[in-house]
């Protein structure tokens, strides 16, 4: 398929469902040859036990005229890790772009509760799933792209601030998302390589399209239980997102940042599939559906937030000063 990833090779990590197939599926629409990666295939299920596999997503490409090929690979396995780019490596001798998607709805994180209320029989198995699994996938991605001095690597996370939503947990999880790109880029910089977080707005995953009883074909019915449900996005509008920062050339301005579909849709003017740019930034979220003690939660974070953040700007300033120029 011709387009600005043309002889690209790319590896989504998590391509099965959510924000992941989105991805895979845009790159596979820009051009680019996108190894679809996860432990879902037909006929073998991963413990989330739903239907989407790697297998259609790579059927999805294809039928769209682009080249997918799927691999079952389980990312917290470091020998099946380092396999998966040897044979990437093999078969084209090149590493342009590397999506950490992996399992950014893990059933195992999904309750909700303060940190000294939830309960942490699964803690382990939900910090090797939702953070290990990255590190593995970017420490083999990263060395490919090293040699070649140039490539992304793209941590999927949630929210375009330091925070998430969930447990603890799932909030440390998202919060290692953001701050591997930040470090990665650090230490990449000098080697040509970028890294960067995404986050998608209110994404329109298989799992939200139950939630709220619609299908894709009438999501906006969605609307009548929530009409912030009306500004949500697809899973291709983050997709999007994705393969124009991979073709932007000037992606090292951008190497180490927390991005949202939403801005990068305004800079480089992508839409979603039915031709919307929706713009989470901009909505005047309705919170009157919340909890106030919820509302209070959020505030009270918020702002904690911002005295850390203007912390640590200053103190950052003031370490810049003394080192040597």
């Amino acid at each position: 398929m011709p387009g600005p990833l043309a002889g690209r090779v790319a590896v989504v990590a998590g391509a099965t469902r959510g924000a992941g197939r989105g991805i895979a599926r845009a790159l596979g629409e820009a051009g680019a040859i996108v190894y679809c990666t996860g432990r879902s295939v037909r006929g073998q299920p991963s413990p989330y036990q739903r239907q989407e596999t790697i297998d259609d997503t790579a059927e999805m490409i294809a039928a769209a005229g682009g080249t997918a090929i799927p691999l079952r690979v389980d990312h917290t396995v470091d020998a099946e890790v380092l396999e998966l780019f040897k044979r990437v490596n093999a078969e084209h001798s090149r590493l342009d772009v590397v999506v950490n998607s992996i399992a950014g709805e893990e059933p195992m994180a999904g309750q909700w509760g303060w940190f000294w209320t939830i309960d942490l029989k699964d803690g382990e198995a939900i910090l090797r799933q939702m953070m290990l699994s990255h590190m593995i996938t970017a420490k083999y991605a990263a060395a490919q792209m090293i040699e070649r001095r140039r490539g992304l690597i793209v941590e999927v996370t949630e929210n375009d601030l330091m925070m998430a939503g969930g447990n603890p947990l799932t909030q440390a999880a998202k919060l290692v998302h953001k701050g591997m790109a930040l470090n990665m880029a650090t230490e990449l910089k000098p080697h040509g390589v970028a890294a960067v977080a995404v986050t998608p707005g209110f994404l329109r995953s298989e799992k939200m399209l139950e939630h709220f009883g619609v299908t894709e074909a009438n999501w906006r019915d969605g609307g009548k239980k929530d009409k912030n449900f009306l500004e949500s996005e697809s899973p291709l509008f983050v997709g999007r997102a994705v393969a124009a920062l991979a073709a932007d050339d000037r992606i090292m301005a951008k190497t180490g940042q927390l991005l949202s579909s939403w801005e990068l849709a305004r800079e480089y003017g992508f839409t979603d599939a039915d031709g919307r740019r929706p713009d989470w930034g901009a909505l005047k979220i309705d919170f009157s559906g919340e909890a106030a003690f919820l509302l209070d939660y959020m505030r009270t974070g918020a702002r904690i937030q911002l005295d850390w953040l203007d912390r640590v700007r200053r103190k950052t300033e003031q370490f810049l000063d003394q080192l040597p120029p």
